[in-house]
């Protein structure tokens, strides 16, 4: 999930409360469900950091294809010392 400093934050869709169940259950808002292209049965990994519970997609390996295209990928020569 981004920051509220992160250009793709939005207050509007991006923060809402949600009431756990008597099952300990959460339904994720439409607007973020959409936001993120969730899809039912989707896994999230779960993960307590500090006070708070956020809530990561796990994408197959085979989704994340591309996802660097454009990347610069040179590496500057290394230089050995002088003696």
């Amino acid at each position: 999930m981004a920051s509220m400093k992160s250009p793709s934050y939005d207050p509007a869709i991006d923060m809402d409360t949600v009431t756990v169940s008597p099952k300990f259950q959460v339904v994720i808002p439409r607007a973020i469900r959409e936001a993120l292209h969730l899809e039912p049965g989707e896994k999230l990994r779960v993960i307590r950091y500090a006070d708070r519970v956020e809530f990561i997609p796990v994408r197959p390996a085979q989704k994340m294809r591309g996802f660097l295209r454009g990347m610069d990928t040179t590496l500057e020569p290394e230089t050995s010392p002088r003696r």
